[in-house]
């Protein structure tokens, strides 16, 4: 079994609010890496765990074809909404269903660490790409970069012990688990950036919808309830307000750009 079973239901509980808050947080990344790729019209790009499309419909303004593919039926809705020219499906990404070498690009913004299996999702990222193809994953940077580790910790609080061997949101951000990871399923890395992103919420009514609108936030609600979970990441924001009411996580994420 792959992600697709257990992720597809848990991004799933409040996709609008995902949307329209949450997944730009993610976009100092996106802008690094279409800066770094230059991308044309000549460009296939298959978006892995796309969720509700803002990096595709950023990709498809600049006229490379986009494919987005993610797990969950709600954020691809979402996603369809958002860039209606653009093809979305839902999937498995460790089983994409393109036949090899479909694509001259493959992108997975914070999506690969939640493969049940990170080196099968690499794999089929491989397999898909033409040889010369880039690929880039992004993910979170060191834990002491990123002030949003207070609100992740104040979830995994509130969620089942987790297996021994289980890997934690910043598996691949340590040890150079991910460059060891894409050396093994056959890719180079050409570029490594850690890219500040500031998490910049303009209320904490806004803030407390944006970051219960993640999947663990979701899997925290069916273990310890909505009130629960609502009261735990309230307490944990309270740091991060300004003087002017605004809620800000200073963090940074880690793009990484590999060729096959």
């Amino acid at each position: 079994m792959g992600s697709k079973a257990i992720q597809g239901k848990l991004w799933g509980h409040r996709p609008q609010d995902w949307a329209t808050i949450q997944e730009k947080t993610g976009s100092d990344g996106y802008l690094y890496a279409l800066d770094f790729l230059k991308l044309s019209a000549d460009d296939n790009l298959l978006d892995v765990g796309c969720g509700s499309g803002l990096f595709s419909s950023m990709a498809h303004e600049i006229g490379a074809n986009i494919i987005g593919i993610d797990a969950t039926e709600e954020l691809i809705t979402q996603a369809k909404l958002r860039a209606p020219a653009v093809t979305f499906l839902t999937g498995e990404m460790e089983e994409l269903p393109f036949a090899d070498r479909s694509f001259n690009v493959v992108c997975g913004f914070n999506s690969f660490q939640y493969a049940a299996n990170t080196k099968n999702a690499l794999a089929e990222a491989n397999r898909v790409l033409k040889t010369g193809g880039k690929l880039v994953v992004m993910v979170w940077g060191n834990k002491e970069d990123c002030e949003a580790v207070t609100y992740l910790k104040a979830v995994g609080s509130l969620l089942p012990p987790p297996l021994p061997d289980a890997p934690g949101p910043f598996a691949l951000s340590e040890n150079k688990m991910l460059g060891n990871i894409l050396q093994e399923v056959g890719f180079k890395v050409i570029n490594s950036a850690d890219v500040p992103s500031i998490w910049d919420y303009p209320d904490m009514g806004t803030a407390l919808k944006g970051l219960l609108s993640a999947g663990p936030a979701a899997k925290a609600i069916e273990h310890s309830g909505f009130e629960k979970v609502h009261e735990t990441i309230l307490a944990a924001a309270q740091p991060y307000i300004q003087s002017n009411g605004h809620v800000i996580y200073k963090n940074k994420y880690r793009v990484v750009i590999a060729e096959k």
